[in-house]
């Protein structure tokens, strides 16, 4: 009887050490998607190029910050490629040098006011500071775009609209 007793005792001990193992494994599997931190675009600074490498006649996409740089003027502006319809991401069509959005077709000009579409403002912005001859993208606050009829730049398409929908 007490070989008995003995075997259970040993394979209730083997159990809970096996399962301690494994709840250790997944902890261990699991810990870079648990631990808290600030990825590039969530509420981070972001550095990016120096404002001499920002083109005044286009834009320049900054992935880690999602947003795209261009200068208005003299000034240096972090457009946020989020559309404020509902959120798609807003690519810039190199042919017609406008922000086309493939979702519900919104277009805004190269300094995010709204042209046409759904959208109910203009692109919004990011604070943007040159910091030791690098430009910092503070993707912590967002500043809201501009209402539809604001026109701070007037620059007509370039050419053909890349999306289908807006031909």
């Amino acid at each position: 009887m007490s070989d008995a007793l003995d075997r259970r005792e040993f394979l209730s001990a083997g159990w809970k050490v096996g399962v301690g193992l494994l709840a250790a494994a997944g902890v261990w599997t699991s810990w870079d998607l648990l631990k808290v931190r600030l990825g590039a675009g969530f509420a981070a600074r972001v550095k990016t190029v120096a404002p001499d490498a920002v083109p005044a006649n286009t834009v320049l996409e900054i992935p880690e910050a999602r947003a795209y740089l261009t200068k208005i003027g003299d000034e240096v502006v972090a457009l946020s490629e989020k559309c404020t319809h509902l959120g798609c991401r807003v690519p810039f069509c190199d042919s017609s040098g406008r922000f086309e959005c493939p979702c519900h077709g919104t277009v805004f000009n190269r300094a995010g006011d709204h042209l046409a579409g759904p959208a109910p403002r203009g692109m919004d912005f990011y604070k943007v500071e040159v910091v030791d001859g690098v430009i910092e993208i503070d993707t912590g606050e967002t500043i809201a775009g501009a209402p539809p009829g604001t026109e701070t730049i007037n620059e007509p398409a370039l050419g053909p609209p890349c999306g289908e929908d807006h031909a």
